[in-house]
């Protein structure tokens, strides 16, 4: 599909917000596919697979890699709560994240949102342009943590209409799949 001038708009301004705050969190080595289907049992733990792409970035971008994972999903309470140990266990090794734990949230669920929407054009390029569909069972998941992160924060509902939008799910409704 093609999208509207408006809807245009929409995509550019949400990543102007979400660019802005990605480029503002503290920088640190990521590896930038750090999820379950990357890391294994061995000693000592855990073994880290595929990391050549490896850069310096967001210090939330592993984070919402493996909590955020395309392939298994946790329970959002569990996962505010490793989010919140993980905070602690930065701030206390000097790490540069926010004073604020709302705000080291707020970072992680911005990163999230643009990850996401890097998710979903891959998965989405793999199947139009390449033919192999095994990756569009991981996509309701992708969207459903867009979707969620997209509500809580007034800055990024514009995202959350247009999705609407384009899915055709009307408020009332909610999510189709």
């Amino acid at each position: 599909m093609s999208l509207s001038e408006k809807q245009q708009q929409v995509i550019t301004q949400t990543m102007d917000v979400l660019n802005r705050n990605i480029l503002a969190q503290g920088q640190v080595y990521v590896h930038r596919d750090y999820h379950s289907r990357n890391l294994m049992l061995t000693a000592p733990n855990p073994g880290v697979l595929d990391f050549q792409d490896a850069v310096y970035g967001p210090i939330t971008y592993d984070l919402v890699s493996l909590l955020k994972d395309a392939y298994i999903s946790w329970d959002e309470d569990k996962v505010l709560d490793w989010v919140v140990r993980y905070w602690q266990g930065a701030r206390a090794a000097g790490l540069p994240v926010p004073g604020d734990i709302a705000d080291f949230y707020r970072d992680f669920e911005w990163m999230g949102v643009q990850r996401h929407l890097k998710v979903l054009g891959i998965f989405a390029r793999l199947y139009h342009r390449d033919g192999k569909d095994g990756y569009l069972k991981d996509m309701p998941l992708v969207m459903d943590y867009l979707r969620r992160a997209c509500n809580r924060y007034r800055e990024l509902r514009p995202l959350l209409r247009l999705l609407d939008e384009i899915l055709e799910i009307k408020p009332q409704e909610g999510l189709t799949f």
